[in-house]
């Protein structure tokens, strides 16, 4: 028997061999505080590890933990449309692969074979990534609920900046410009170039989330196919209306229905009538086709390409990080220049340097 007085308290401490080979120190206090004490604890820790257990939890198929991913942590976290997006990876990627192995056999040269087959079927390295992006919280979901030990790494592609289309500062006008004669597309076409808003919140904000007098928006409230949410962030947020969406909001100011943008029998706006309506626009201006992401790209486009600090952006655009909004950063030449600018006082005290930059 080994026990030992440590910092005058006395541990059972040992070494335990188990039946696969592998040793294991054991050191534990002693809940009875003498030398006697300490060894009837240690008689009873190797007892214990000696008796036989039967609490081996099974690991299920990808399968069948899938459907219980899906009716918990999904149900409870996500959004409809994220739902609806990770129920499509499952079933046309995830399920066919991984579907009838236990989870414990999903190990990093499977899931670097499974990147592979994917880009070789020709999918986009964006595409692939958000695959392997709900595959990585399956794994690591089934870590936080103890039905997984280790936690496989599933190593995202790496993917160059994103390209995004914007309007110009001629463009725009010449769009709005084409719909001077049309308060309802106006409106439509200033709430995602001068507002920000996404389709979704279009679809859902109320004449009750503006307030004309003071010229203020409130976005909490998104739509996706019919079902009303939160905004893609979660949280809602306060947006400053432009003099010209303002007036432009007051001009289509109509009493069919408590949503600013409805059909003529009150029934709510879908994702195609607003893209009809962008269509339109596009058409008679002359412009190329776009979406209401690209009025979106254009309000933070403009915002950053004026010198708005790059906090101001997010919060306005309700990005619910600053990496998204830092995509746009790098149209704000100005600010590039004034960095660089700092560089030309180099030797001069802190001081003067700061008061020649103002």
């Amino acid at each position: 028997m080994t026990t030992r007085k440590l910092n005058g308290k006395w541990y059972a401490d040992f070494r335990f061999q188990h039946a696969d080979g592998t040793v294991e120190r054991i050191r534990k206090r002693s809940p009875i505080q003498s030398k006697a004490g300490a060894e009837e604890f240690e008689r009873r820790l190797r007892t214990a590890m000696l008796a036989p257990t039967h609490t081996t939890k099974e690991v299920p198929t990808f399968a069948s933990y899938a459907d219980d991913f899906m009716n918990t942590y999904v149900l409870a976290n996500n959004k409809p449309s994220e739902r609806s997006m990770k129920a499509s990876i499952l079933k046309h990627h995830l399920l066919p692969t991984f579907g009838g192995l236990r989870l414990d056999a999903i190990k990093m040269h499977p899931i670097e074979t499974f990147k592979a087959n994917l880009l070789a079927k020709g999918l986009s390295r964006k595409r692939v990534n958000n695959i392997l992006a709900c595959l990585g919280k399956m794994l690591r979901y089934a870590h936080e609920i103890e039905i997984l030990e280790v936690v496989p790494r599933v190593k995202l592609l790496k993917i160059p900046p994103q390209k995004f289309d914007f309007l110009t500062f001629e463009e725009l006008p010449r769009l709005l410009d084409a719909m001077k004669d049309d308060p309802e597309r106006t409106a439509l076409l200033l709430l995602g170039s001068e507002a920000g808003l996404r389709q979704g919140e279009m679809i859902a904000l109320e004449w009750g989330d503006l307030d004309l007098v003071t010229g203020t928006m409130t976005v909490q409230r998104s739509s996706w196919r019919g079902q009303i949410g939160t905004p893609k962030s979660g949280r809602e947020r306060k947006v400053p209306l432009t003099t010209r969406l303002r007036a432009a909001l007051r001009a289509h100011r109509h009493l069919k229905s408590e949503l600013v943008f409805c059909h003529a029998d009150g029934s709510p706006f879908t994702q195609s009538a607003i893209e009809a309506a962008l269509r339109f626009a596009c058409k008679r201006s002359g412009l190329r086709p776009i979406g209401s992401h690209v009025l979106r790209h254009t309000f933070c486009s403009h915002l950053a390409m004026r010198g708005a600090a790059p906090k101001a952006i997010q919060e306005l655009a309700g990005h619910s990080t600053l990496s998204m909004t830092l995509r746009y950063m790098h149209l704000a030449p100005s600010a590039l220049r004034e960095a660089i600018g700092l560089l030309d006082h180099f030797g001069q005290p802190v001081g003067n340097a700061e008061a020649a930059t103002g």
